[in-house]
Formats: C-alpha cells, sequence, structure tokens
C-alpha cells in the first residue's frame, strides 16, 4: 500500500465509501461538491482508496464515475482482510477524524468476521500523523525504504530485528517490539518497546529488517497517540530549551505565529498597546537571528545574551548598508 494514504483525512474516506454505498456510482465532482473539496482533492482521495486495495474501481467515458466492487450496495463487511486492514490503516489513524467517524470505525470493525477484528483493530491505531514539522517545516522527502515492512511487523504485531545506525553513525542490531509508526512532517518514527524501555527509532535510519515470528508484548494500557505527545513534549524540552521575552506591535503577532508556531506565546496588551510575548528556541543566536528581521517592532527584554547577539547582528547590518533607505 502507498504510504502516502495513510495522511488522508478519516473523515473523508468514510464519507466517500458512505456515498459509494447510496448512490451506487459516484464521480469526482460529486464527491467534491458533497464534501466540499476540489476534484483534484476528490479524484486524489479516490485513488487512495484503491490504492490501499479497497475494492473499488473506475469506469471511463460520458457515464463514467467510481464504483465498489460487486454492486452499489456492496457490504463493507464483505472486505477481504487485506482490504479490511488497509481501510483501517488509512482512516483510524487521523488525529483529524471527528468523534462521528471514530464511531463510524468502531461500527465497521464489528460489522467484520471474527478472523479479520484483530488486525483491523490493530491497524487503527498502527500510525499517528503529526504533519507538523520539528521546526514548523515539511520538506519533501521520498518515504524510507523499510517504511512498509515495518507497518506489517505492527498491524502483525511481530517482533523484528533492526540493523540501524544512531545518531552518532554508530551502527548496532537489536530486536525490539513495534508498537506504531509516527509521522512528524514528513519524517518517519517507529516506537518500539525494548528492554531498555520505550524507544523512538528513525525510520530513515534502519538499515534492515528482519520479522520474526515471536509476538510483540505490548506493555499494559499502551496508547500510541498518548505516546507519541510525551515523546514530542519531551523532545521539544530537549531542543527548545532557550526562553527570551519581551514586546511586540499587535500588527506583527502573525507574522510571529508564522515564524515560531507553537513556540511563541502571546500575552495582554500593556498601556502602550504592546503586547507581551515570549519565544522558544534551540540557542540564543537561533532567537535572534529570527528576531533580527521584525526591528523595532519587537523589543527582548531578556534575556542579555539574546539583546547583545541582536545589537551585534544590527550593527552588522548597519555596517554593511550605511546608506540611508526609506523603507515605507
Amino acid at each position: 500500500m502507498a504510504w502516502q494514504a495513510a495522511v488522508v483525512r478519516a473523515d473523508r474516506l468514510v464519507a466517500i465509501l458512505l456515498l459509494l454505498q447510496t448512490r451506487g456510482q459516484v464521480t469526482a465532482a460529486e464527491v467534491a461538491a458533497e464534501l466540499e473539496v476540489s476534484e483534484r482533492t476528490a479524484r486524489r482521495d479516490l485513488d487512495a482508496l484503491g490504492m490501499a486495495g479497497v475494492p473499488i474501481y473506475s469506469l471511463r467515458g460520458r457515464n463514467g464515475g467510481w464504483r465498489l466492487a460487486g454492486g452499489g450496495r456492496t457490504d463493507l463487511s464483505g472486505l477481504t482482510e487485506p482490504e479490511a486492514r488497509a481501510l483501517f490503516l488509512v482512516a483510524g489513524p487521523s488525529s483529524a477524524a471527528t468523534p462521528e467517524v471514530r464511531a463510524a470505525l468502531r461500527k465497521l470493525i464489528r460489522a467484520l468476521p471474527e478472523s479479520f477484528r484483530t488486525q483491523a483493530e490493530a491497524a487503527s491505531s498502527a500510525i499517528v500523523v503529526d504533519p507538523v514539522g520539528w521546526d514548523q517545516t515539511v520538506p519533501s522527502r521520498p518515504p524510507p525504504p523499510h517504511l512498509d515492512v515495518l507497518q506489517a511487523a505492527v498491524i502483525e504485531g511481530r517482533q523484528v530485528v533492526l540493523g540501524y545506525v544512531d545518531r552518532a553513525r554508530a551502527e548496532t542490531e537489536r530486536q525490539v517490539h513495534p508498537l506504531g509508526l509516527a509521522s512528524k512532517g514528513t519524517v518517519w518514527y517507529l516506537v518500539a518497546a525494548t528492554e531498555a524501555g520505550l524507544r523512538t527509532f528513525r525510520v530513515e535510519r534502519v538499515q534492515s529488517v528482519e520479522v520474526t515470528d515471536e509476538p510483540v508484548v505490548r506493555p499494559d494500557g499502551f496508547d500510541l497517540a498518548e505516546a507519541w505527545r510525551l515523546i514530542t513534549d519531551a523532545v521539544d524540552q530537549q531542543r527548545l530549551s532557550t526562553w527570551a521575552r519581551g514586546t511586540a506591535d499587535p500588527g506583527v503577532v502573525g507574522y510571529l505565529r508564522g515564524v515560531f508556531g507553537h513556540r511563541v506565546r502571546i500575552g495582554p496588551a500593556g498601556q502602550d498597546g504592546r503586547v507581551a510575548i515570549e519565544m522558544q528556541a534551540q540557542s540564543e543566536w537561533a532567537l535572534a537571528r529570527s528576531l533580527c528581521a521584525f526591528g523595532s517592532s519587537v523589543e527582548i527584554l531578556e534575556p542579555p545574551g539574546v539583546r547583545q547577539r541582536l545589537g551585534w547582528l544590527g550593527g552588522q547590518l548597519a555596517a554593511l548598508y550605511p546608506e540611508e533607505v526609506r523603507v515605507d
């Protein structure tokens, strides 16, 4: 299954399947109008369902469209085991899924044959999608080569032996219990239980994967979404250890949010109309470089190190561009 399908919104996928059941055949234009999205998005969602193994097919021509295999009123409980697993894999993990969609997925699981339910339920909680990267950017990159086999190991509940290169470029081999996959922007991580406790492995650093016949032992009460939240909170605390406090013109608050994202806090306005702000970054230099573009619209009050670095950057810019320039 194409890994990109895992990030498609769950509510749209379920809604499309219900439309297909109700109407028998739909076009991309009809789906777009019903779900209030573009035809391009509707066509991409339909393609994603087909690529995931859900039994739909397209008919070309003047009276063409999309249909469920076996007739427009095919019961979703008639899915094969791989098809059921694929559906819950693309629909279940979405953090944007509404309570109504989650309830619909629970009903679909109950409608599946007993033999399919375990893997369908495993697929529904196998992935967490976190669309924002560590630094608020989402650079484009191809999927890591071992993503699919790790995904299958998570769903099937099989331990794996990983050949892995860590951050220090040390090569290791270890047997782990894969519990789930999480994407941060376009970077994928394996969340696994090890002898040393819960660990994360960057999938692009995985050099080899050997799936064993030994079953995964899941920690009691393990929840992938909650585990990933705790992991990212801990990483952010380590990465973003420097705070700066100051004031800003209200007009640049939106730009500050665009630059810093969740790393900026906006407080109340003072008597002079300027608002209190706090920003977080990896270092004082990182803060100064991000803030120098705001000029006098942002004044940093503490720490002194950020003020000094802003002053140094300002002096460098003034020396490089000594001519007086009028900026409208």
